[in-house]
């Protein structure tokens, strides 16, 4: 994970490339027992805050993004680059990476 100091508005994805805060994992389960925090694993949504130009064509143009900012999405566990911003993770994937968005 690359831990930043500065706040997120710096850090702008390039082409091809989608910021995400990841949401947090509950701490507890349906029937109310407490989970280490090892047991929580890393959390598979979170919130498109930054979006890059678009995925780049061969004919030089960039191809429109299907989530937006805002649209809160699935991935999986072991895409992109996390970073740690403050005492807030965010996470920089592909678009391709992102499995669905939730509504």
């Amino acid at each position: 994970m690359w831990p930043f100091s500065r706040s997120r508005e710096k850090v702008r994805p390039l082409a091809g490339y989608v910021l995400i805060e990841r949401l947090e994992e509950e701490e507890r389960t349906q029937g109310g027992i407490l989970l280490p925090e090892t047991a929580r694993g890393r959390s598979t949504s979170g919130d498109v805050l930054a979006l890059g130009k678009g995925r780049p064509l061969d004919d030089g143009a960039f191809a429109e993004y299907t989530v937006r900012k805002g649209d809160r999405v699935l991935f999986s566990a072991h895409e992109g680059t996390a970073l740690s911003i403050g005492d807030k993770e965010y996470l920089l994937l592909k678009e391709e990476d992102i499995l669905a968005i939730v509504d």
